[in-house]
């Protein structure tokens, strides 16, 4: 097994993760965890790129948890399977080729977890139409924000269309994040078709 420094770097070199140092988006991917509060049972990282943060936290977070990797690319997704091979991962995480909005179509992926991560996925109202699909009632949404913090940019009235309550926001190790819960299933019209939900947000 190759440890997640190791393929981290390697996703570096391949131009689909960013060049901040390993062990910074290692801390920035705990922040999720911290968010989060607890050790989810199954859990979907959004748009996941070049596995953060979801390969750390199915890596050093949650280490009994069924993680879904979830990116719209075929070759991030390509990458992203010779990670979760690298790191002996096989049968605890799979990575999930396809758009977030079919992705929120497929019943076997429809309410079926109790945790969604989303870094760097889009603007907040996209984050929400494509999350809230997938958590069952009761399951939690944790968004890493910008730098200058979450102010001005949730709606609690659109969230509540989507079932989702927002819980609160707090800063951990110098970044923030957003907690948002599940708190009724997410009416059947979402998420609109692919595109939609970016091009003409809810809010």
């Amino acid at each position: 097994m190759t440890d997640l420094a190791t393929v981290l770097g390697r996703q570096q070199g391949r131009g689909v993760l960013g060049p901040d140092p390993a062990r910074e988006q290692q801390a920035h991917s705990r922040g999720f965890a911290a968010a989060l509060g607890r050790t989810p049972s199954r859990a979907v990282d959004l748009g996941s790129g070049g596995g953060v943060p979801g390969l750390v936290l199915a890596v050093e977070c949650w280490p009994e948890a069924d993680v879904v990797l979830v990116d719209a690319s075929q070759k991030r997704c390509t990458y992203l399977e010779l990670c979760v091979a690298d790191l002996d991962l096989v049968g605890r995480v799979t990575v999930r080729w396809g758009r977030a909005e079919e992705v929120g179509r497929d019943p076997a992926h429809r309410g079926a977890h109790d945790a969604v991560v989303a870094r760097s996925f889009g603007p907040p109202a996209a984050v929400a139409e494509c999350a809230a699909p997938l958590l069952a009632v009761g399951g939690h949404l944790v968004v890493s924000e910008p730098p200058e913090g979450p102010e001005g940019r949730w709606d609690d009235g659109a969230l509540a269309a989507l079932g989702l309550v927002r819980e609160g926001s707090e800063r951990i190790d110098g970044a923030w994040f957003t907690r948002l819960r599940q708190d009724a299933p997410c009416a059947e019209r979402f998420p609109r078709r692919p595109g939609l939900p970016a091009r003409r947000p809810l809010f």
